[in-house]
């Protein structure tokens, strides 16, 4: 029998390139923000496997670490292998059933977000809407609850979109006066901002690795309640995503540790130090920390004749929104700010697109020192940045 002949390797494709060189950023922007220097050492340590009993004893490390983070005793307490958006997901995947009617609470971007997904999973989806840069009132959620009679109410805590805090005081009441579950985002919260799960009757929540943590992205912290864990071992069927099932998933971050994927080992290095730090700080002086250096932002951008977007009583520390002043083109400040100082500020998202930057003092980048050097950025440069200069020199 002869070889088989192959045919000749194309080199359409091949690069010859040089080792990678990124420049240095300071990244005040949505997210998502510097990694603190212990938590890149860890990430560039050597892999071990994924079923190495040293490994196996930091995943405990990482869920309890996590539920301290959080405030909560939930058994299912694990860091998805996936940014934020995958435990958003998994939130839903788990709990959803075809027919479900899904109340989501939609005050910007990611409340959309919830919507788009809960509807993939063939849920009934009704909304509530307020204005972006506003909050639900307990009347407002009660009202809907009553209305509605859903499964699942989703809201978002920390509004990245708007830099909108959503008060928690009462809504997990509600939810279980009305027989829901309560499924909270706290992308721009965990970490950074007062999160009582357990004390709030959340029973669904999610987070990311790359904002309060001071992680890079990659890992998305994910938190199941016991009456959410049984809504979803009674469910019909399987869970509809086999990659975020939490049933076959808590056999690996379980006591079985069966195999399910391989998990991304150096990332959870990175979660374990990141957690670490912030267990070292103490979760009080973390939240004072973030609040103190906020409020010295909103200061100095008002004093600079800035407008704040939100309500001093709503704002979020770690996400501020400031309006774009007429006859500044906000974009072309942005790039002024990254391409010339290296910093990174974010422009806005859907109905607040060209209206605000979006400035986050979120985990190791929430310093007096950052807020001074871009309050100082502001107060330099703004003035004489005005739409009619030209946008390249924004690129210069």
């Amino acid at each position: 029998m002869s070889a088989s002949v192959l045919p000749p390797v194309s080199t359409t494709h091949r690069l010859g390139l040089d080792p990678i060189a990124t420049p240095d950023r300071l990244l005040l922007g949505p997210g998502p923000s510097n990694a603190h220097p212990t938590v890149l050492q860890a990430l560039s340590r050597t892999p071990i496997g994924h079923l190495d009993p040293l490994y196996v004893e930091l995943m405990g490390e990482v869920q309890e670490l996590l539920r301290y983070t959080w405030q909560t005793d939930n058994r299912l307490t694990i860091p998805m292998s996936g940014t934020g958006s995958a435990a958003m997901e998994a939130t839903l995947a788990n709990t959803v059933e075809p027919g479900d009617k899904v109340l989501v609470a939609i005050k910007g971007y990611f409340g959309h977000r919830l919507a788009d997904m809960a509807g993939r999973y063939r849920a009934d989806v009704v909304t509530i809407e307020r204005p972006w840069g506003e909050a639900f009132s307990l009347d407002e959620i009660e009202q809907a609850l009553i209305t509605h009679k859903p499964a699942i109410l989703a809201i978002v805590h920390a509004e990245t979109s708007t830099g909108v805090l959503q008060p928690m005081d009462g809504i997990g009441d509600l939810c279980r006066r009305h027989d829901c579950l309560l499924l909270l985002d706290t992308v721009t919260s965990l970490g950074a901002v007062p999160l009582f799960l357990d004390a709030w009757k959340v029973d669904l929540a999610y987070s990311c690795s790359q904002k309060g943590l001071s992680c890079p992205p990659g890992l998305g912290p994910f938190s199941m309640g016991p009456r959410a864990e049984a809504k979803m071992m009674g469910r019909q069927g399987k869970v509809p995503n086999w990659y975020l099932d939490v049933t076959l998933l808590n056999q690996y971050w379980g006591t079985d540790r069966t195999y399910h994927h391989t998990a991304p080992v150096n990332m959870n290095f990175g979660m374990r130090e990141a957690l670490r730090l912030l267990a070292e700080e103490g979760l009080e002086n973390a939240w004072d920390r973030h609040r103190r250096n906020a409020e010295a932002l909103w200061s100095g951008l008002e004093s600079l004749g800035l407008e704040l977007h939100v309500p001093a009583e709503l704002r979020l520390p770690t996400l501020t929104t400031v309006r774009i002043p007429e006859g500044v083109d906000g974009k072309a400040f942005s790039l002024y700010l990254l391409n010339k100082h290296g910093i990174e500020v974010g422009g806005g998202l859907g109905a607040l697109a060209g209206k605000v930057w979006r400035i986050g003092l979120m985990g190791y980048n929430s310093t007096p020192e950052n807020v001074e050097r871009l309050l100082t950025l502001f107060a330099t440069e703004l003035p004489a940045f005005r739409a009619s200069a030209p946008v390249a020199a924004a690129v210069a």
